[in-house]
């Protein structure tokens, strides 16, 4: 794993009007790995998720303070880009939302607004993203066919697929698996353990049981603040902290 930092969140505090979501918190998140943020309801976990692509900015009353950076740049920067932003750092939330429209018409659509028009090229593009997000298999028959008809899990899966046919560095899932059967849960952990040779991935785990199967490191969150981080097997083994052992043993949340 490159120990360099992909993503720094330096002294970050969030607010919504009056209400702090994220009090000063300070991470980093390295090239090429599985990073969990997990805890409790109104932990601030998606707010974390959602800051570090600016999604927030499309909410009124919303303000923050401190520093996040990709790459070295303060993505708040005015010479940073949004639409760029956005596409290097992707975002799949819990509820998977196909566009009404063909499988291939799914994963090509990102790549068609970016101006790519070549049918050779974007048959290649969408292929290449479902292998990714291991959906190919069970899809090439029927490109064709409406995105909808998929199950839960295939539909999650062509979320995924689709944020990848944009050639992102970063991906990030809201509780992935939230609504998901046990297969359909393994088979998008699996996809994610591959993936992460490629990208940086982070991830809000619907339960600490999946922060501990595919994460190398985690941050435990309460309140808004970032009580511990680590390495995934001192974490769930050896944590330093009473509030994160009692939350990953069921005491609390």
């Amino acid at each position: 794993m490159d120990n360099r930092a992909k993503i720094s969140i330096k002294n970050l505090n969030f607010f919504y009007n009056d209400h702090q979501a994220i009090k000063d918190v300070s991470l980093d998140i390295k090239y090429n790995e599985i990073y969990a943020i997990f805890g409790p309801a109104n932990s601030g976990t998606t707010t974390i998720l959602k800051a570090i692509n600016r999604m927030c900015d499309l909410i009124p009353g919303t303000r923050s303070e401190g520093e996040i950076l990709l790459d070295g740049r303060d993505i708040r920067s005015p010479d940073f880009n949004i639409t760029e932003l956005r596409r290097r750092v992707g975002i799949v939330f819990e509820e998977p939302v196909p566009l009404p429209m063909s499988i291939f018409d799914n994963i090509a659509y990102g790549p068609r607004m970016s101006g790519i028009k070549n049918k050779a090229v974007l048959a290649e593009r969408v292929e290449k993203s479902l292998r990714m997000a291991v959906l190919w298999d069970e899809v090439k028959d029927k490109l064709h066919s409406p995105a909808l008809r998929l199950s839960g899990g295939q539909q999650q899966r062509l979320c995924i697929a689709r944020i990848l046919a944009l050639e992102p560095e970063v991906i990030m899932l809201d509780r992935p698996c939230a609504a998901l059967d046990p297969i359909s849960t393994f088979q998008i952990e699996e996809s994610l353990k591959l993936l992460k040779e490629r990208f940086t991935i982070i991830i809000v785990p619907h339960n600490i049981q999946q922060a501990a199967r595919v994460a190398d490191r985690a941050g435990f969150m309460l309140m808004g603040t970032l009580v511990e981080e680590g390495d995934t097997d001192r974490m769930f083994v050896n944590p330093r902290e009473q509030k994160t052992s009692d939350y990953i043993t069921g005491r609390f949340g």
